[in-house]
């Protein structure tokens, strides 16, 4: 991954990015959350965030994670506002991230975690050239299904502004897809309405057109901006487009299930 063309990091020095690396990479390693990054790379330094990103993402991918796709966070307005941020970001999702919906998922793995129901995207062709306008970003659709993300933060209490959670890799944690697979001649994602339970109690609702106004245009941007930093969406890859509702917090053991309508359910057991 590069920094986007055109930008650079004109008050961050190679030092400061590998001292916030290593502080998230701490934190993941010993279990304990840790102080924002933005003291080092500063709070809106978007290139210094992504590059912090990278440097996490090459150390896994070096101890024998593998790259299976991208995930879109802060589409939804109300998520935004929950973090006090007003733009999209994104992060790497690895193989090592997801989970199937009939293995539970232990809370040991996480720190902080919040569960968001989202559309992922399987993408059958790349989006590497050409204009990548809506039109293009649907056809290169093979099918959409339900899914829950995990999100997690390194970050003590979720103190975080847009740069400590894109450092972070978008806040990322984990992921479970659904086993319904819908092609988008028969599921159209912004008319689709999300309900999310923890156990039996229902802790988010959305539609949506709360992802971005369409969770095709999310994903529209991440193929431009993915294709800007040097690491365009190829075929095969998984995009988790972005929140549908609120995210719920994930307090203790218990069940997280999500219903989108055309589109199924996801499941996880956390343990």
């Amino acid at each position: 991954m590069n920094t986007p063309r055109g930008t650079g990091l004109p008050s961050t020095t190679e030092s400061d990015i590998v001292a916030a690396a290593a502080r998230l990479a701490a934190a993941q390693h010993t279990r304990t959350p840790c102080a924002p990054v933005r003291d080092v790379i500063g709070a809106d330094d978007v290139a210094a965030a992504y590059a912090v990103q990278e440097r996490l993402i090459a150390a896994r991918l070096a101890a024998g994670a593998t790259v299976v796709g991208r995930k879109i966070g802060l589409t939804s307005p109300a998520v935004q506002q929950q973090l006090g941020v007003d733009r999209p970001d994104f992060g790497v999702l690895l193989d090592d991230m997801r989970y199937d919906q009939d293995t539970p998922v232990p809370l040991s793995r996480l720190l902080q975690p919040k569960v968001e129901a989202e559309i992922a995207f399987v993408l059958g062709w790349d989006l590497c050239d050409g204009p990548l306008d809506d039109a293009q970003v649907r056809g290169a659709v093979d099918h959409a299904v339900a899914a829950l993300e995990i999100v997690d933060s390194r970050i003590t209490g979720w103190d975080i502004t847009f740069a400590d959670t894109v450092a972070d890799n978008g806040s990322s944690g984990l992921f479970v897809l659904g086993t319904e697979r819908c092609r988008l001649d028969e599921f159209e994602p912004v008319t689709a309405r999300m309900r999310m339970w923890l156990d039996d109690e229902i802790v988010s609702t959305g539609t949506g057109a709360a992802c971005l106004g369409d969770p095709l245009r999310a994903l529209a941007w991440l193929a431009r901006t993915a294709r800007d930093f040097g690491q365009p969406l190829r075929a095969g890859q998984i995009v988790l487009s972005g929140a549908l509702g609120p995210m719920a917090p994930l307090p203790a053991a218990g069940t997280v299930r999500a219903e989108i309508t055309g589109l199924g359910s996801a499941t996880a057991t956390f343990t």
